[in-house]
């Protein structure tokens, strides 16, 4: 007779393996995915990074120009653009390949708050980016030359090391737009309660200053533009979790557990 725990072992063996080669087959579509937009774009690369350069080529001085540092930066930081925006682009299918694989372990309620939420987070996230776009580039930007003014010094700035800035910045306001979801799931899984974020808010608030800080560029109006907005995301958080989730509380019993 075959020994029970070995063949519980051997079942254990082969769903686990199983996982793997979904996770695995669920990674190559979400990559397929973004070569696809990537190899579709990548013919507009030097249009879309003059795109991305726009609102510091429009604060830069008479004649002022982006430099190249690096013998190979001219045809890299394009590509890296391009592939940036590709990932963008085809984040839906990227957050659909994360959803189908996480989904049969959910239960009935979570698959109903997963969709929602993974929309509204991407969007947000969108909406993060587009802020520092058009918003926060051209401010910072026109500071710095109001400083560089006074210096004689030139504003010429390398692909390179703006696309790191671009980058960050991107990151920050987009992960800044997100606080309204943190603080609305927060309250669903009653990690915390309405009252509670109302009390912690002056340690919100001295937190976003010191997020901006360490963020921005060091002058008092650039870390404004992150802080003020991330103040006011945290506020609106609250007033979407007393909305949504309002005195009601997560009801898993009725639930049965993902078979």
């Amino acid at each position: 007779m075959s020994d029970p725990q070995q063949t519980q072992d051997e079942g254990t063996e082969e769903t686990f393996i199983s996982h793997l080669v979904e996770l695995r087959d669920r990674i190559i579509r979400a990559g397929l995915a973004v070569i696809v937009v990537f190899v579709g774009l990548v013919y507009w690369a030097p249009d879309i990074f003059r795109l991305l350069a726009r609102p510091l080529m429009q604060n830069l001085p008479k004649d002022g120009k982006m430099i190249v540092t690096d013998v190979t930066g001219s045809f890299f930081v394009p590509m890296k653009v391009t592939m940036m925006v590709a990932f963008v682009i085809a984040l839906p299918v990227v957050l659909y390949q994360i959803w189908a694989f996480v989904a049969p372990g959910l239960y009935q309620h979570e698959k109903k708050l997963v969709g929602p939420l993974v929309g509204s987070s991407y969007t947000l996230f969108l909406c993060g980016m587009a802020f520092a776009y058009f918003v926060v580039f051209p401010t910072i930007f026109r500071v710095m030359a109001h400083y560089n003014a006074p210096l004689g010094a030139e504003m010429n700035t390398d692909i390179d090391n703006y696309l790191s800035f671009v980058l960050t910045m991107f990151l920050a306001f987009g992960v800044t737009f997100e606080v309204p979801i943190v603080v609305v799931l927060l309250v669903r899984m009653n990690v915390l309660t309405i009252k509670k974020l109302k009390e912690i808010r002056p340690y919100v608030v001295v937190g976003a200053f010191v997020i901006s800080a360490v963020v921005t560029p060091p002058d008092v109006f650039s870390q404004l533009i992150l802080a003020i907005p991330l103040i006011v995301l945290y506020e609106a958080g609250i007033i979407a979790a007393r909305l949504i989730v309002g005195k009601q509380k997560p009801v898993i019993a009725e639930d049965s557990p993902p078979g």
